[in-house]
């Protein structure tokens, strides 16, 4: 790979496996190349083919397409690999005013920045419990205290993210 090597390498994530949506791109992008260089084996998935084949080509991570809106195939995609950590970091923070934001607007925004971690959270739990270790992170966003303007669906979505990650925690946690 053409980055940097990491400051500290954390031995724990040698030979992990790691799964991330929404990898190909931004902090996803960030995300494959930082636990690549910690050694830890990495699928993940995106919507944008072309960059999430360069990716994998660059760092030699798994990569499937897939729109984690649809969950028969975001539960296919998780299938491909085991997972020791699930990264639940797929987002989409379009600006929509409360008049632009209609019902079908309002469903896919809560589908790509909450329901997708709900589903590979739900996917993953069974077979982490099974195994006795395992860990699943939800991204979650400072917009909601931030009070940024017509992100009224995402907001909503990543305070929901910090909800659903504290009853996982007590739910499935030693």
């Amino acid at each position: 790979m053409t980055d940097s090597p990491p400051i500290a390498l954390y031995r724990d994530l040698k030979d992990r496996a790691v799964f991330i949506s929404g990898g190909a791109t931004g902090i996803g992008r960030d995300l494959v190349i930082a636990f690549r260089l910690q050694g830890a084996h990495v699928s993940f998935v995106a919507i944008n083919i072309d960059a999430g084949a360069a990716l994998a080509e660059l760092t030699g991570a798994a990569f499937a397409p897939c729109d984690v809106t649809d969950p028969a195939a975001l539960k296919a995609a998780m299938d491909l690999s085991p997972i020791d950590v699930l990264v639940n970091n797929a987002a989409n923070d379009q600006r929509l005013s409360l008049a632009e934001t209609d019902e079908a607007a309002w469903e896919q925004s809560v589908n790509v920045n909450l329901r997708h971690q709900y589903i590979a959270a739900r996917h993953v739990a069974p077979k982490m419990t099974a195994a006795g270790r395992g860990s699943i992170i939800n991204f979650g966003s400072v917009a909601p205290e931030m009070m940024i303007e017509n992100l009224s669906g995402y907001s909503m979505c990543k305070s929901a993210s910090r909800g659903l990650t504290r009853a996982l925690a007590r739910e499935l946690g030693g």
